[in-house]
């Protein structure tokens, strides 16, 4: 797979953080960096899913705004009971 270096600012603190971690877990701060941005990006993609799997069931089940409020009102109403 083809790379390409790329320049980026850290303040710091932050940039103490990360060489701090990455002592300890005995890797460079390159690795952790790159690790980072491929967690960061799967877990955007994932939200996304869910936004978009929410939207397809309120526009197929006709949900308002309303029904979710009373929906969590329920709920909670119930956790609190136990």
């Amino acid at each position: 797979m083809k790379s390409s270096t790329v320049n980026i600012s850290f303040n710091d603190e932050l940039l103490r953080q990360i060489d701090q971690v990455a002592r300890q877990e005995s890797r460079s701060r390159s690795e952790l960096i790159r690790e980072a941005a491929r967690n960061y990006l799967e877990r955007k993609q994932r939200w996304n899913q869910i936004f978009a799997f929410s939207e397809s069931q309120v526009k197929r089940k006709n949900i308002k705004e309303e029904d979710i409020t009373e929906e969590i009102s329920n709920y909670r109403e119930t956790y609190r009971k136990r």
